[in-house]
């Protein structure tokens, strides 16, 4: 997992991995991130990475395996993470537009708070993940397999969960305005609280 090593700058915010300092502090947040970026592109596994609040463009993640990750606050933009797997990654508060997740194994990870749009999960295991609070348009989750995840709170439009596994899948409070869950199985989810 991860450490959270305090930004030297006094500010309580944790620092990025290889600096001394937080996105907020650092001299050049665009640099921070292209670093950040390139040191991904080179590896094939990377592990307790910390790399809140930085901006990823155009950035490729796929086929890359991810493990203790901290990403929260950070915005993604037409990035790709395609084949990817990741577990017990942290995207809290962070901010995803026309990404592409298809055919990833993504477990045991927080998009607590998220801003998702326009983004595709097509395909893939999407287990134990946690969308509480996230606001998620344009999506598509077709052919996944979303076992025990959550949605409670998630302010959901325009979105498709089509032909998915939702046993355990809780969607508690959820707002939902054209969500298709055609061919899934709503039974096993949990849509109400018990009384």
């Amino acid at each position: 997992m991860f450490t959270l090593t305090p930004c030297a700058a006094g500010c309580g915010r944790p620092a990025i991995t290889g600096s001394a300092l937080c996105a907020f502090h650092a001299a050049d947040k665009e640099k921070e991130a292209a670093r950040i970026g390139a040191y991904i592109s080179r590896q094939e596994i990377i592990k307790d990475l910390n790399a809140p609040f930085l901006r990823f463009e155009s950035t490729d993640f796929s086929h890359r395996r991810f493990y203790g990750c901290n990403f929260n606050g950070a915005i993604f933009f037409m990035c790709l993470f395609t084949k990817s797997m990741m577990r017990m990654a942290f995207f809290d508060f962070a901010s995803f537009v026309n990404c592409d997740f298809s055919k990833s194994d993504l477990q045991f990870l927080s998009f607590a708070g998220t801003k998702l749009e326009n983004c595709t999960f097509e395909g893939s295991e999407l287990e134990h993940l946690n969308f509480e609070g996230s606001r998620i348009r344009e999506c598509t989750f077709n052919h996944s397999n979303l076992y025990n995840s959550r949605f409670i709170n998630a302010d959901m439009e325009n979105t498709d969960i089509i032909n998915c596994n939702l046993k355990k899948v809780y969607f508690i409070k959820a707002r939902q305005e054209k969500v298709s869950f055609k061919s899934s199985n709503t039974a096993e989810a949990i849509f109400k609280e018990d009384v």
